[in-house]
């Protein structure tokens, strides 16, 4: 017999592809799992500045409101946005669901808003007979709700279960909702005229609150000589997709896997726990404020492109997560105190771990 000399497809011996003379072939399969974490956070900080920067090219400051969203859509919550009409709570949200590949619905909130208008109902097919379900505009991936405390407490309700375990249930039937689920809400502080307060419960829904302020004199001019000659602002329809669904779903896995020490989990629980001791408080922050500044604590840490949480980050996003989950003594209201007082009291009251 004689001896077959063709060459083995399989061996080793032999590259499939010879190298081209200086040019750096690298073996990606030798690299390490700390590699691939390293690149899977520099994706991850790549694609935050991308948004960053399109949103930036219509909206002037803001810089904390469109970081604590980006921050909220990889930790996987929901956002409430608070603050006085036309300071760009809107505009923002909008710009920021046209940076995500996925599907945008905005739902306008008032007073005669019905449950099915936002959930769907089941409506019968005259034709043949049968029963068929109608997906209301909550069944989207990045979702805007303006104005939420304009709908009376029922249809605030329908958003429980929606925001809770993302799934609607209609007349005995659960529909899941899609994968990324993200809900911004705005809502006006000041006028109180067909309004409904929004229930501790479903404040507790949202991951984190933001409290959006007046732009200082500076950025009021930049707006002024940004939108001169762009009235009708043609620049958001110029914004284009900059992550996909797909995407998302990995920063998310990316930030589950940020590493956070044991004595930050507990210098977490004991900011949480002091605001259920303080005694300018009438109610504390429950458990899920604790985990809500684990999972924003991370995101922040992954955004700026570290593999662990640090102090700093836990501090940053203390306020946003606690500020819409306590209810401060009537005294201390009466005395001009607000929230942001007491927890910068609580966070300097708490020894940082080392």
């Amino acid at each position: 017999m004689e001896d077959d000399h063709s060459p083995d497809p399989t061996s080793e011996e032999e590259p499939l592809i010879e190298p081209v003379p200086g040019e750096l072939v690298v073996d990606h399969s030798e690299r390490s799992p700390v590699e691939d974490h390293r690149i899977n956070l520099d994706r991850l900080r790549e694609a935050t500045e991308q948004i960053r920067a399109s949103v930036a090219t219509v909206i002037v400051g803001q810089r904390d409101l469109v970081d604590l969203l980006i921050v909220s859509l990889v930790a996987g919550g929901h956002v409430l946005v608070e603050g006085v009409p036309g300071i760009a709570k809107t505009l923002t949200a909008r710009l920021l669901a046209r940076t995500v590949d996925a599907d945008y619905s905005r739902i306008q909130f008032t007073p005669d808003l019905m449950p099915s208008d936002v959930t769907g109902s089941t409506v019968l097919n005259s034709h043949d007979g049968t029963f068929s379900f109608n997906r209301g505009p909550i069944f989207g991936n990045l979702i805007l709700i303006d104005e939420i405390n304009r709908a009376p407490a029922k249809t605030q309700a329908a958003l429980f279960e929606v925001m809770a375990e993302q799934q609607v249930t209609v007349d005995g039937v659960t529909h899941s909702l899609p994968d990324p689920f993200f809900v911004i809400a705005t809502q006006n502080p000041i006028e109180q005229e067909g309004t409904y307060r929004l229930p501790e419960a479903q404040l507790d829904r949202f991951l984190l609150r933001v409290v959006v302020e007046y732009p200082d004199l500076e950025e009021e001019r930049d707006i002024l000589y940004r939108f001169r000659s762009d009235f009708r602002q043609r620049q958001v329809e110029e914004i284009e997709p900059v992550i996909s669904r797909q995407q998302i779903a990995e920063c998310r896995d990316i930030v589950e896997s940020i590493h956070i020490r044991d004595e930050l989990l507990d210098y977490i629980a004991a900011l949480v726990y002091r605001t259920r001791t303080h005694p300018d408080l009438y109610l504390g922050a429950s458990p899920r404020a604790s985990l809500a500044i684990l999972r924003l604590a991370k995101a922040t840490a992954g955004l700026a492109g570290r593999d662990f949480v640090t102090p700093d980050d836990i501090q940053r996003v203390a306020y946003p997560a606690l500020n819409h989950r306590i209810i401060l003594t009537p005294e201390r209201e009466m005395e001009g105190y607000g929230a942001k007082d007491v927890i910068d009291e609580i966070v300097k009251s708490i020894e940082i771990p080392r």
